[in-house]
């Protein structure tokens, strides 16, 4: 008889922070030969009870975990002897393996713990334990913080401070000690504002960049933790820091708008050594540090660029031995943010290297890279030449009909970086603090003709994980999916970004509100966004006013719905997709206070009358506008406002019961129920059977918010038909609000043809309309080609709306159970539509690898499915006839892991436990 055991190949470490957000560190582990896939142990961590979540993987179907064992120990040899001397949780009895919640001895600063799990499977049989994973505590106090804030708090030689675009050297910052003992660990705690890297004995920590993440600064800043033991030797060694403006000292003033300065770069460091004898020694910044602004980076700044003189170098500035007797002491400056917590997001890398596919030049020494690619990140510059050589990289989308750039969409932003040479030979040379978004970088100053190996575009985004694959007959589909790629991680900078290249780059709410569980397929950013609901709480006014731009560098708190009630539907996702309810714990308070605050300031007699954006860039009627202005394309903003706040209400309500509020889930329940009266008392036309003015967004928020009277949903249904087909020629009528939900309301209501219609349409208003035209990402505006330049982003994903969503769970049928999250339970209906033949599709959910891959060959259906251990689905075939479906070529009713549950709508349902199947039958 065959061994039964659970392969466990995905370790995470998963925490819940001081401010509620769930992160997790992945290791993969495979206990039959111990070679591990990928592994990451986080370090410095700031909360107490760490959630710890698993994998499991078996070559059995049907399997499901009945219990586990968890170890943490206070050290490798302590795990390896089974000795759980901080946490032994002993045989329970659960199927649980995400968010386990860590109910060991209490962790103090700095500690390290290593742990590992195994399980039991369906029938009793224990699996081997889990490779070793790790975790280290960060400063859990302020009081643990001894490191003073450090800087530079003024202008010095050719910095300007005073000009609209501010100009700013970077900050050198450097410290000597000496060691005498041997090491057994030393620890780094840094938080460098705006940006930093990080230096031991001249060698930079880490490959992150644009480090640390951004925030609410007024309220909270980030650190990172490094292991620097290996780095840290006997005798004299050298820490040094270098600092950059990033979002803290603002490169703007008042252009497009105001935008908040926080003051000038500075830095709090505190490096913590422990010694074999079990001494400790602490190095902190404070004012016997050294610093300098007369380095080579004469300026960065994110919008308009980073100019580098290589004539200026110092060299050894942050290694042993250096004279820095003309150098000034440190600053002891002001906090550079009241609160410091351990950044528990993915760092900031460069994730793929881009080759230009050729070169023009457009006048006597201007040449033109195209890089084939819009992407967001920095060029590398190779060159030779002689020194005080000054070449310029000028970073833009599009061409002009002539070759030249195309700016006017950049507005303000000069986007250039500009790299002065040393002249000894082969120099290379790519920015640390500022990024760009671009296909094209004009080239000018460069000494002779430079050849294709002159520039490599670094594409650069937070190191998540790729999370989801797709690919369907369709090229058209396949193209709007690759750019939908492209220009959802290019708009990831540690929050979500509206745009990558203007003098803009905003984490504005509305642009991400549906879209972000569509990225969710795409990517691992279940860190990223719980970290960004942090960032809005913070943002969040005393009277319970959200911003509509979080962190608040543009403060706009217009108390707009639509925007704001971001903030809800993504931690709802969070918790749909990622099983984290944390999110929903944690700012509870904070969407309550919001909700009322919004009710008592704005809702007259149930309609809520607030609206600020309308249903932003939904397609003009003519090319060269932005905004339509004929009335009856334009949706009603107390019909937008009131949906939306009915929702809110509905998410409440769920939020309430999660975390045990019945009380509260009846005053919401009470609310809804007068705002569904109101609305439809002022909105329904009983003549048209429509609400509002009949746009197609009105009457698709109102269904997919539930306002409708069942016996009136048909009827209002039909009018977003008629309006799609007759008035748009089958094209879509909405912008970002009605985008969110149409693609599967459209399909919920039976008409998959017409959404089919709208991902495949490539002419005026479509996403294959941009693709037909040149684009490699999305654009910001459906006439992105012929509109005006001043709001005219060539990436931008907001418009997306639910497409992606609906790419994954209606094409390929990879859809969750919100009443089982996470993928707990997979409902498994894939699309037959329109002239696919072919959609294959997966997903890594929280409980492990999902497929769906379908093929249709005349009156024959073919697909293959993977469920993840300790997860089930329910899956739908496109037929009645029971006898014509076979699993691997046995009849389907002879496999014990396939339950017949029932018929319906022409199709027959079968519940399916884990494993990997494959299914064929007759049409």
């Amino acid at each position: 008889m065959k061994k039964l055991f659970i392969l466990l190949f995905c370790l995470f470490l998963s925490f819940t922070t001081s401010f509620g957000q769930k992160n997790q560190s992945v290791a993969s582990i495979l206990p039959g030969d111990l070679r591990c896939e990928r592994m990451i142990n986080p370090l410095g961590i700031d909360v107490v009870s760490p959630r710890l979540s698993w994998i499991s993987k078996s070559d059995q179907r049907g399997q499901i975990q009945t219990a586990y064992q968890i170890i943490v120990a206070s050290s490798l040899k302590n795990l390896q002897a089974n000795k759980g001397d901080i946490w032994d949780s002993k045989k329970v009895v659960s199927d649980e393996n995400l968010n386990v919640l860590y109910a060991g001895k209490s962790l103090k600063s700095g500690v390290a713990c290593f742990w590992k799990v195994k399980v039991w499977d369906k029938s009793g049989v224990a699996s081997s334990w889990s490779q070793p994973a790790q975790w280290s505590m960060g400063l859990l106090n302020d009081a643990d913080w001894k490191g003073k804030w450090i800087g530079l708090d003024k202008a010095v030689g050719a910095d300007d401070i005073h000009s609209e675009a501010s100009r700013l050297s970077a900050r050198m910052l450097r410290k000597e000690f000496a060691t005498t003992k041997k090491i057994k660990r030393a620890t780094a705690y840094v938080c460098g504002l705006g940006l930093f890297e990080f230096y031991v004995n001249g060698q930079k920590i880490g490959d992150q960049v644009l480090a640390p993440a951004l925030s609410e600064y007024g309220k909270r800043a980030y650190y990172n933790t490094f292991d620097v033991t290996k780095q840290i030797k006997g005798g004299q060694n050298a820490i040094g820091v270098l600092l950059g403006n990033g979002r803290y000292f603002a490169p703007r003033a008042k252009v497009p708008t105001t935008m908040v300065s926080y003051g000038f770069p500075k830095a709090i460091i505190q490096l913590a050594i422990e010694f074999e004898d079990g001494s400790q020694k602490t190095i902190v910044s404070d004012g016997s540090w050294k610093v300098s602004a007369s380095g080579p980076i004469i300026s960065n700044n994110e919008y308009d660029g980073e100019e580098y003189d290589a004539t200026k170098e110092i060299l050894g500035w942050n290694k042993t031995n250096f004279n820095d007797s003309k150098w000034l002491n440190a600053e002891l400056v002001k906090p550079g943010s009241p609160k410091l917590s351990a950044q528990m997001t993915e760092p900031i890398k460069v994730k793929e290297t881009v080759k230009p596919i050729s070169i023009t030049e457009v006048s006597p020494g201007k040449f033109i890279f195209d890089m084939g690619q819009n992407l967001v990140g920095w060029s590398r510059l190779t060159v030779k030449g002689a020194k005080g050589t000054t070449v310029a990289l000028r970073f833009a989308e599009t061409l002009l009909p002539d070759g030249q750039l195309y700016l006017a969409n950049i507005r303000s932003a000069k986007v250039t970086d500009k790299y002065t040479l040393k002249g000894n030979g082969v120099e290379v040379y790519e920015p640390r603090f500022t990024y760009h978004g671009y296909r094209f970088v004009e080239v000018t100053g460069f000494p002779g003709k430079p050849d294709l190996s002159a520039l490599e575009g670094k594409v650069v985004y937070d190191d998540m994980a790729t999370t989801g694959s797709f690919a369907t007959s369709n090229k058209t589909i396949n193209t709007i999916y690759k750019n939908a790629y492209w220009g959802i991680r290019g708009n990831y900078r540690s929050i979500p970004t509206d745009c990558p290249q203007r003098d803009e780059r905003q984490g504005w709410l509305g642009d991400r509100a549906m879209g972000s569980k569509g990225e969710s397929f795409v990517f691992d950013n279940s860190k990223l966004y719980a970290k960004w609901m942090q960032d809005i709480e913070d943002a969040q006014r005393i009277d319970g006013s959200v911003p509509d731009v979080a962190p608040t560098y543009w403060q706009i708190y217009s108390d707009n719905i639509t925007w704001p009630g971001a903030y809800l539907i993504i931690s709802n996702m969070l918790y749909d997709q990622f099983g984290n309810v944390e999110p929903i714990r944690k700012h509870y308070d904070s969407f309550r206070k919001w909700v009322l605050y919004m009710k008592g300031k704005y809702l007259v007699n149930g309609i809520l009358v607030k609206d600020t954006y309308g249903d932003w860039c939904m397609p003009p009627e003519t090319p060269s506008l932005i905004h339509s202005v004929d009335p009856s394309r334009k949706t009603s903003g107390a019909v937008l406002s009131t949906t939306y706040y009915y929702e809110m209400l509905t998410l409440m309500q769920r939020f309430a019961t999660l975390l045990n509020k019945p009380a509260d889930a009846k005053e919401y329940s009470d609310l809804a129920a007068v705002v569904y009266k109101a609305y439809n008392n002022k909105f329904y036309d009983t003549f048209y059977n429509c609400y509002g003015n009949n746009t197609a967004t009105a009457n698709l928020l109102s269904l997919a918010y539930g306002l409708v009277p069942d016996d009136k949903k048909t009827a209002v249904f039909n009018n977003i038909v008629t309006k799609t087909e007759k008035d748009f020629n089958g094209h879509i009528s909405t912008g970002l609000v009605g985008a969110q939900q149409t693609m599967r309301l459209l399909t919920q209501y039976g008409r998959p043809d017409v959404a089919y219609k709208l991902t495949t349409n490539t002419d005026y208003p479509s996403w294959g309309y941009m693709a037909e035209h040149g684009a490699t990402t999305i654009w910001e505006l459906w006439n992105g080609n012929t509109a005006d330049p001043s709001m005219n982003s060539g990436n931008h994903v907001m418009l997306l709306g639910d497409l992606v969503i609906w790419y994954y769970e209606n094409l390929a049928g990879i859809k969750g159970d919100p009443d089982q999250p996470a993928f707990k339970h997979i409902i498994m209906n894939p699309l037959m539509v329109g002239d696919l033949k072919f959609v294959n599709a997966s997903f890594k959910s929280p409980y492990g690898l999902i497929v769906s891959e379908w093929k249709k060959e005349d009156n024959n259906f073919e697909m293959k499915i993977e469920v993840p251990v300790n997860s089930k689905a329910t899956v739908y075939f496109p037929t009645t006839n029971l006898s014509s479906i076979t699993e691997s070529g046995n009849p389907i009713q002879s496999i014990k892991e396939i339950k017949f549950e029932k018929t319906e709508n022409n199709q027959s349902v079968f519940q399916v436990g884990s494993g990997i199947y494959t299914f064929k039958m007759s049409l």
